[in-house]
């Protein structure tokens, strides 16, 4: 007996909905790409190539990178640097750098809030 009772526990916890299961638990939160369709050139940099957000909307992350290009300028010019903006402290990542042109990664956070972006700036 005790072992048909078992088995329907795990069939009883196997059917239930996700949410019931793990009341109270972390929440799953997956980042979300952003569509830069007709923007790539005109959030800043020659070229925004890509765009993700986690706890942040799409629009705001576009503004976060506007505004980090912009820091950017402020501190050095289109080589310049920025370590945050907006309340978000970022980093950047820079590869594939020659005289004229240079890709770059950048991680901005605010607590849980995340917004990544990737570039190509002409020099």
């Amino acid at each position: 007996m005790l072992r048909r009772t078992s088995l329907l526990a795990v069939v009883a916890l196997a059917i239930l909905p996700a949410g019931a299961q793990a009341s109270g638990g972390p929440e799953a939160v997956a980042a979300k790409t952003c569509s830069l369709s007709g923007k790539t050139r005109s959030l800043g940099p020659t070229y925004t190539t890509s765009l993700s957000v986690r706890r942040v909307s799409c629009s705001k992350g576009e503004a976060l990178v506007t505004a980090y290009y912009k820091c950017r300028k402020r501190n050095g010019g289109k080589k310049g640097r920025c370590g945050g903006v907006s309340g978000y402290s970022c980093g950047e990542r820079r590869s594939n750098v020659i005289r004229t042109q240079f890709d770059a990664r950048v991680t901005c956070k605010k607590g849980r809030k995340t917004v990544k972006h990737t570039y190509t700036q002409f020099t």
